[in-house]
């Protein structure tokens, strides 16, 4: 088997709004996930809701101590989390800082640093203060931007010795198909126009470029990535007709990381918003700033989907946020995300050949229903050998990909330690190495336990990936 390189950074993902809890406290505002308890799926609520999980999460705020240990004996390099917005600024268009959000970061960041494990930090991951969405309609309204710059400014020029790594916005293609929880556009699904859906993405780019340029500035050394939903479109038959769908289906979310990548919109979008009676409105100086391009390109990794043009085939593969039709050589999670472990080699290739920059996996896991049971020894246990099995071949194809000539600079497994799902906010799908005693009923004490996964991914680290089976 290869050895990954010795600079490779290993390392687990998080989100704030699903694991940190404490949404009430030391002066945080309320986000948009604080009034949706069922995550994308439901319907959203006037306010907090006892039933909404994401309000104590796992309670990293108050437990961050004793998990960021866990992360430094798996053997850690890297830890990808996102700052809450509404921490920091409680209603997003404060003109002040909330110092005892930004005390708490340097504290998580301090704990971090002890054991070596590198920041990589998300400015905006599904968390808008709730005061954008209802105000403002989220990033529909220009004046975000200002909103996000001031933000940005204040977290950059903060940790500028603390954290190295930083991606602007999650998944910012996820917007196209959940607005909400991407966007903060509280306009509903069906009532919002293609006109203002783009736009919005038009401001959130402009602000991702933004952020690139301010954080250059404060410190040269940042490197400071884009972060894409990244869901390879296979043609479903070779039919030529399938494999034009497949290419405009693929050049949906490719077209945010052309921008980010290249500094500039794409030529085949011209097409896209003539088709569509889209016309986007760039204000002066747009442009130039678009040309603020990432040092890297981020993205998540769970599925592939296919393409057709055959309306008779037209059925949504379930699970993630993108469409498509299921592949009938792939078997399928629990949630009927379908597995495709060649999938991501193929990925890989295919962005690091289009973009010709540094990449970086920070999410591929595997969400399942895990039992805690007592080993012989009566010590409490997760036999998760399913999730071995998903990370262990989804491994080796990064290592295929690396020896393909892949620049990657790392990986890190979504949900190192349990934590609430963002598309059911449900806890039963877990996908951690650790376990962590909290139920969808709300009860458990939120003890931690290590899955038999933990020591899996500590040997894998240790040995460079040698001990992947192939």
């Amino acid at each position: 088997m290869m050895r990954f390189p010795d600079n490779f950074l290993w390392g687990g993902a998080t989100a704030a709004n699903q694991f940190e809890g404490a949404y009430n406290e030391d002066g945080k505002g309320l986000s948009i996930q604080d009034i949706a308890p069922k995550g994308i799926v439901g319907p959203i609520t006037e306010g907090p809701t006892e039933d909404n999980m994401k309000l104590i999460g796992i309670d990293f705020y108050h437990r961050y101590k004793e998990d960021i240990k866990l992360f430094a004996e798996m053997g850690f390099k890297t830890f990808r989390m996102s700052i809450a917005w509404s921490r920091i600024f409680p209603n997003g268009d404060d003109l002040e800082p909330n110092e005892k959000g930004l005390e708490f970061y340097d504290r998580v960041f301090d704990e971090l640093a002890k054991y070596g494990i590198e920041p990589l930090v998300t400015l905006s991951h599904y968390e808008t203060p709730l005061h954008l969405a209802k105000e403002y309609d989220g990033w529909t309204d220009r004046r975000l931007i200002g909103f996000f710059e001031r933000y940005a400014r204040t977290v950059f020029t903060r940790y500028k010795d603390k954290v190295k790594y930083w991606l602007t916005f999650n998944e910012i293609n996820s917007a196209i198909h959940a607005p909400f929880m991407s966007a903060g556009i509280m306009t509903p699904m069906d009532q919002l126009s293609k006109q203002d859906l783009y736009q919005a993405m038009h401001h959130e780019l402009v602000a991702s470029a933004l952020a690139v340029k301010i954080g250059h500035e404060i410190n040269p050394e940042f490197k400071i990535g884009c972060m894409i939903l990244g869901v390879p479109t296979y043609p479903l038959t070779a039919h030529p007709d399938d494999m034009l769908k497949a290419m405009a289906q693929d050049r949906e979310s490719l077209f945010f990381g052309d921008i980010h990548a290249r500094g500039e919109y794409p030529k085949y979008m011209n097409r896209f918003f003539k088709e569509n009676n889209i016309s986007i409105k760039m204000e002066e100086g747009d442009a130039e700033i678009l040309k603020n391009t990432v040092d890297f390109i981020s993205f998540s990794y769970y599925m592939s989907t296919c393409a057709t043009a055959n309306p008779d085939e037209l059925k949504k593969a379930e699970g993630n946020l993108i469409f498509g039709v299921p592949n009938p050589y792939l078997d399928a999670s629990e949630w009927g995300w379908q597995i495709d472990p060649k999938g991501l080699r193929y990925i890989l290739n295919f962005y690091y050949d289009r973009y010709q920059k540094p990449l970086f996996i920070v999410e591929n896991g595997l969400g399942a229903v895990d039992e805690l049971i007592e080993d012989e020894n009566g010590n409490k246990i997760v036999n998760d050998d399913y999730r071995i099995k998903y990370l262990n071949d989804h491994l080796v194809q990064v290592g295929e990909a690396i020896e393909d000539g892949v620049e990657l600079m790392g990986y890190t497994t979504w949900g190192c330690i349990d934590l609430v799902s963002a598309s059911t906010a449900e806890l039963k799908k877990r996908y951690g190495f650790i376990y962590v005693d909290r139920h969808d009923d709300g009860s458990g004490t939120l003890e931690r336990y290590k899955k038999k996964s933990f020591d899996w991914y500590k040997e894998v680290i240790a040995t460079q990936g040698e001990s992947l089976q192939k």
